[in-house]
């Protein structure tokens, strides 16, 4: 049996791989930081992962 431990931040636009305990669970689905978690609503662009410039709207 294999347990998944990584996965892509579920926010669309987002390059990031995140830890399934450490993640911001939002409806199932991880994402890597509160503001991909909230669909960048408050506007704000990246996650303030190092290289990564996303501002996707929140997966569905």
């Amino acid at each position: 049996m294999t347990t998944v431990t990584q996965m892509k931040c579920a926010c669309p636009d987002c390059l990031c791989i995140v830890s399934v305990d450490g993640a911001v669970m939002v409806d199932g689905k991880p994402y890597c930081s509160p503001a991909c978690a909230t669909g960048h609503s408050d506007g704000q662009t990246g996650c303030h992962h190092t290289g990564c410039t996303c501002a996707g709207a929140k997966a569905s």
